[in-house]
């Protein structure tokens, strides 16, 4: 192993190891070791693995990760991210990194972790059930469309999420925030009476970190590049599998 064939994969081992320690210090130090044995900083080098070296670089990770045990770090130099991550069994963490983060094949993270694909399958459903359970909410639904409003309701609550309500106007989503604090908003921006979801959505998150993701027929409206936009947007008409994507997406990141 040279420098040269290193090089190109480092940022991304070092996020890697990062996500899997909870903290970049401690993921750097991992990854120092892990070039002490393959740069023969002390001693005689260590020869990669047979495969890609990309796949190779993640199983000497790995191995060294396994030999010395991740770094203790504290909570409080955590992230929410991190938090979620370390919540998990710490084998589905590492095939949930290495498939949707690093996007390894089911194969290539089954060599990588010396499993089978079928293992890292079942650790993937875990690593699933796993942030499904922390991110589960109450969740408020704006949308003047009742057959949508269903549609998003039971996309949601086949989640694990709990519905708080379903307002069509923004005078009936201020009356159910007045009564419930939503964990998620999804908004459509065309309401039936006229009045902007936008608006509703601005005056029901004044002052807290609620998340809120808006549904809309008419992104090119809203995404004009001339004045604040929304972080998460769905377009109609949408996939379920979207919606599903972008809840656990906006939630596992905001908190």
């Amino acid at each position: 192993m040279t420098p040269e064939q290193l090089l190109p994969h480092l940022p991304h081992l070092r996020r890697y190891a990062r996500l899997l320690t909870g903290e970049q210090p401690a993921g750097d130090a991992m990854v120092e070791r892990m070039l002490e044995r393959l740069l023969s900083i002390h001693g005689k080098p260590e020869a990669l693995s047979p495969g890609s070296v990309r796949t190779a670089l993640y199983r000497s990770l790995v191995k060294v990760l396994s030999d010395y045990g991740a770094p203790a770090v504290p909570a409080v130099a955590r992230g929410v991210i991190d938090e979620r991550l370390m919540a998990m069994d710490p084998v589905a963490r590492e095939v949930f990194l290495l498939v949707n983060v690093e996007q390894f094949s089911l194969a290539e993270a089954a060599e990588v972790l010396d499993m089978t694909p079928a293992d890292v399958a079942h650790h993937l459903e875990s690593a699933g059930r796993d942030i499904a359970r922390q991110i589960a909410t109450s969740v408020l639904i704006i949308e003047d469309e009742p057959l949508i409003a269903l549609t998003i309701e039971n996309i949601v609550t086949d989640m694990g999420h709990a519905v708080v309500g379903i307002a069509h106007t923004k005078t009936e989503a201020l009356s159910i925030v007045a009564q419930e604090k939503p964990g998620l908003i999804l908004a459509d921006i065309q309401l039936a009476d006229g009045s902007s979801g936008i608006d509703a959505v601005s005056e029901i998150v004044a002052g807290n970190t609620t998340p809120a993701i808006f549904i809309t027929a008419f992104p090119e409206r809203v995404l004009t590049g001339t004045k604040p936009e929304p972080a998460f947007l769905i377009a109609k008409p949408f996939q379920a599998e979207q919606v599903r994507a972008v809840v656990s997406q906006t939630l596992f990141v905001r908190g």
